[in-house]
């Protein structure tokens, strides 16, 4: 048994790095959220300015657009990928599919495995108004020639199928591990009861399910609400502000304004928003399951 001394000289190094890697920038970020902060303009200084930053914050029309454009986002994507992972999952979790499970595992971490800006080429690409993918589709249906990068109304959906497309393999293997953790004498004593399918899935393996779900919509969350690259290669955050969520419009306040003061209190609250999202998820549908 080691001592005690012995255990925090081996924890320090970890500890050390989470400090360094993880607090230290969010404390350094509200930091510069309280200050007048403009790289532009140092003759001005980095004074505080009794959260005036967040007043300018609030009473940005932009502000408000990028993240009801979030939350939009993930409206449209989470529940999509839930219903496909899960189907994913469950076709997956059939014995009798044997090498063909093995492939098609294999098969669902190449999407993960594709950095978000390379999705994000491959969706421009696809959604080309001249020679993409989709406009072939549209071509064999008999239909005219579509501009999907350059709707309002049809960017954000062509953005939200490729986050679709990345992200639903990590629903699916989440989902699969959760169904493999099911006790065999649960699901026996089950199908004595009944012989239907979804009293099986409702009762038995659906609890199971639950603690995974709640992880991977902290996790999608998450990384919605701080989607750049994918966004910036495929649209730009165009056309007009269309694609630009919060993450991008920040982006552009802290980078090309130069308010480097105003973006991080844009980036503050939308921890604050992420963190309440992830209680929502965890008062909802974590369970303990034993």
């Amino acid at each position: 048994m080691w001592s005690p001394r012995t255990r925090n000289f081996f924890l320090a190094p970890a500890v050390i790095v989470l400090l360094g890697v993880g607090i230290f920038p969010l404390l350094f970020a509200v930091d510069v959220s309280l200050r007048d902060y403009q790289i532009t303009k140092p003759a001005l200084g980095f004074g505080w300015n009794n959260f005036a930053n967040y007043l300018q914050v609030f009473s940005d029309p932009y502000f408000w657009g990028s993240l009801g454009r979030t939350f939009f986002f993930l409206i449209l994507t989470l529940p999509v990928q839930f219903l496909l992972g899960l189907f994913i999952a469950l076709l997956l979790y059939r014995k009798d599919w044997g090498f063909l499970r093995s492939v098609a595992r294999v098969a669902l971490v190449i999407p993960l495995a594709t950095t978000p800006a390379v999705v994000g080429l491959i969706g421009r690409l696809i959604f080309d108004s001249d020679f993409g993918l989709a406009n072939w589709i549209v071509y064999l249906l008999g239909g005219a020639k579509v501009t999907f990068l350059g709707d309002p109304n049809l960017a954000l959906l062509a953005v939200a199928f490729m986050d679709t497309w990345q992200w639903t393999p990590f629903f699916a293997l989440v989902f699969l591990a959760s169904l493999t953790s099911v006790p065999h004498e649960a699901v026996e004593a089950a199908t004595l009861e009944t012989d239907r399918r979804w009293d099986l899935f409702r009762f038995v393996e659906w609890p199971y399910l639950l603690p995974g779900l709640t992880a991977v919509l902290i996790l999608r969350t998450a990384d919605a609400m701080k989607l750049f690259d994918l966004i910036f290669v495929m649209t730009r955050g165009g056309p007009g502000s269309a694609t630009e969520l919060i993450s991008v419009y920040t982006q552009r306040v802290g980078f090309r304004v130069f308010d480097l003061g105003v973006a991080s209190a844009m980036a503050v609250l939308s921890l604050v928003v992420t963190i309440v999202l992830a209680r929502l998820y965890i008062r909802v549908f974590y369970r303990e399951t034993e």
